[in-house]
């Protein structure tokens, strides 16, 4: 039996739970995820057989679909929060990871557009690194 996940936005309007496996986890490096991000890439995951019950809130998800692309984005109407999308009517489920409060139980599979990727990714795990904010 698949483990249940739970997952919210930042502000707890809105809250999620979801039943079945994730087929994919992408990182996703296109101008398209890091505009919506503000960072160098989504983390996505991916499921054609989950479930999802919104548990409050559902009224305060909003969806946005990019004009001529295949590109959707849900959040929180409230704090902006990214939140699950229900893509191609309905057969598939795509997560930002960061949005669950569960821990994710895969590592991703790929990195996607990595020709696309910001400039300042370069050399990232060559810098200082803290364990909370730095008191600096």
């Amino acid at each position: 039996m698949s483990k249940i996940k739970k997952g919210s936005c930042s502000c707890g309007e809105i809250q999620f739970m979801m039943e079945g496996d994730f087929d994919k986890f992408f990182l996703c490096h296109c101008r398209y995820c890091q505009k919506d991000t503000g960072s160098a890439f989504a983390a996505n995951l991916f499921s054609s057989s989950a479930s999802i019950t919104w548990e409050k809130g559902r009224e305060k998800v909003r969806v946005f679909k990019l004009k001529n692309t295949r590109h959707i984005k849900s959040f929180c109407s409230l704090c902006g929060s990214a939140l699950p999308s229900i893509q191609n009517d309905g057969e598939l489920i795509v997560v930002p990871a960061g949005c669950l409060d569960t821990d994710v139980q895969i590592v991703p599979n790929a990195h996607l557009f990595v020709s696309r990727k910001a400039s300042w990714e370069e050399g990232l795990m060559d810098i200082k690194s803290y364990e909370e904010l730095p008191k600096e």
